[in-house]
């Protein structure tokens, strides 16, 4: 295992994740909280205001992608895993450890093509109807996302974060999982 000083940029990348995260889930309540204002109102404050639709979709894009990590690092992601608990400890430590190589290898795959879209958009000179952005940027959620998730992967791989026991019903699972 690694030491308190080796941690400390994973636990600056957990709090940077935490803050941006809480930031864009804030925003888009405030958001929508104007928009039901607004439509109260009605008329041309209404009108004004007909972009906060589709902004909200695309900060929940990046919330979604956002979280990838610490939902993965805190055992907070879908997975079956009734057979690899079943296993002898040995043989589940080998399996933990293909689970996360295919991990790794798979979401590097995928920011890889996610870059790749975003790239083939943004030449295309694409934009959102009511922001006017150009639509490429919207595809940096998923790259980002996918490479902080192949981070988590590639630390489980390692040995610096233990993934599989802060998993919800893990044995010796605290509950809450992950470290802060």
């Amino acid at each position: 295992m690694t030491g308190e000083a080796d941690m400390r940029p994973l636990a600056l990348l957990r709090r940077a994740e935490r803050f941006f995260i809480v930031t864009v889930f804030l925003t888009m309540v405030a958001l929508f909280a104007l928009n039901v204002v607004g439509r109260e109102i009605g008329g041309s404050v209404a009108s004004g205001l007909t972009w906060i639709e589709e902004a909200v979709r695309l900060l929940n894009i990046f919330l979604v992608f956002g979280a990838l990590g610490l939902a993965l690092e805190r055992g907070r992601h879908v997975g079956i895993d009734t057979l690899r608990r079943r296993l002898p400890d040995g043989m589940q430590r080998v399996a933990e450890r293909i689970i996360d190589a295919a991990g790794c290898a798979a979401t590097l795959y995928l920011a890889w093509l996610a870059l790749e879209l975003s790239r083939f958009v943004l030449m295309t000179g694409q934009r959102s109807p009511t922001l006017d952005i150009p639509m490429g940027w919207i595809y940096t959620a998923p790259v980002a996302g996918f490479c902080l998730l192949s981070l988590r992967y590639a630390l489980s791989f390692f040995g610096v974060i233990d993934r599989f026991s802060a998993a919800p019903g893990a044995s010796g699972a605290s509950g809450e999982g992950g470290a802060a």
